[in-house]
């Protein structure tokens, strides 16, 4: 009885902390997934609350998708559209405009990752599992799969192995401020017990 509030806690923490974490990163260079130094400026200011999207434009998305309908070829606009509707909470329209863009480049690991967060939102783990265990194939160090596989790992129950994930990750980068968070979840998680 005890073990299920627990795991439900433990995984809307870690998940709250990725979403501030890919928003983050995604806000920084207009592209997803893709991080970009900090300015000088921008290094010494305080770090500011992130800020609520504004409000889901219908015809901003309408425009989009009816480009994407002309552009049948455009990768582009495919990722804008599910950046789009994944920022807004709109992940099953956004995991949609994702698996098209990843149809035309199945290269695009950053989309990949941020299709399989939308899947997790929508608690098809498995799914995300499997977007993110192909980024890492492709490349093994990339932080954001790592990341978000322990998030899918955490959600679907299995508590070990999304240590065991965020651990590698934490040795990684062991000196990521981003991360830091994570080594108090981490803590949390295994003073929770040893249940998988």
């Amino acid at each position: 009885m005890q073990r299920e509030p627990m795991i439900f806690t433990a995984a809307g923490v870690i998940f709250g902390f990725v979403l501030g974490y890919m928003v983050a990163n995604a806000r920084q260079t207009g592209t997803p997934g893709t991080p970009r130094p900090p300015a000088a400026a921008e290094a010494a200011a305080p770090p500011a609350a992130p800020k609520a999207p504004p409000s889901l434009d219908p015809s901003e998305v309408r425009a989009l998708a009816s480009l994407a309908e002309k552009e049948r070829t455009n990768v582009r606009v495919r990722v804008e559209l599910g950046y789009l509707l994944m920022e807004h909470d709109q992940h099953a329209e956004a995991v949609r405009w994702y698996g098209e863009a990843l149809a035309l480049d199945p290269r695009l690991d950053d989309v990949r990752v941020d299709m399989g967060a939308c899947l997790v939102r929508l608690r098809r783990h498995e799914e995300a599992l499997a977007a993110f265990d192909a980024t890492l194939k492709n490349d093994p160090q990339h932080k954001k799969a790592r990341f978000n596989k322990g998030v899918a790992l955490m959600a679907s129950g299995k508590r070990k192995e999304a240590v065991a994930v965020w651990d590698a990750l934490l040795r990684q980068h062991p000196d990521d401020p981003d991360l830091q968070p994570l080594k108090e979840e981490i803590e949390r998680v295994r003073a929770g017990g040893s249940q998988s």
